[in-house]
């Protein structure tokens, strides 16, 4: 294991990867504390903005290509500039059951399900775990 292929990636790579990271820690700390009250709302907001930055720092990631510099993952990117938004109204509205669905489906889909191909041979992260290239 090196952090080498991370620390030499580009700045939206670095920014991506670090803010996935944290995402995934503080989604899972959220998964198992109780629901609701003040420091879920803590939490939430700061895990919601790191999955904005996660989807924003996508945009300028650019490393597989099908359609011209874009990538399925381009796709993805602004389903959850849209979703993420979309479940914080929700709970803000009340329909806590819509927002537990959006928000779990985000974890899961978006974050711990993209997250998995990045350990693919050839990409950054499986360099950086497996010493893959």
């Amino acid at each position: 294991m090196s952090l080498e292929p991370l620390i030499t990636a580009s700045l939206p790579v670095q920014i991506h990867a670090f803010a996935a990271l944290a995402a995934l820690v503080l989604g899972a700390a959220q998964l198992l504390r109780r629901k609701g009250g003040g420091a879920h709302r803590a939490m939430g907001y700061v895990w919601a903005t790191l999955m904005l930055v996660i989807a924003i720092s996508g945009l300028f990631i650019h490393e597989i290509h099908m359609i011209g510099p874009f990538s399925p993952i381009h796709i993805l990117s602004l389903v959850i500039l849209v979703t993420v938004p979309l479940g914080v109204i929700r709970a803000r509205q009340g329909r806590i059951v819509a927002h537990r669905s959006t928000m779990l489906n985000i974890y899961w889909i978006a974050l711990v399900g993209a997250g998995l191909f990045t350990m693919l041979p050839g990409r950054i992260m499986g360099q950086v775990l497996f010493g893959t290239h």
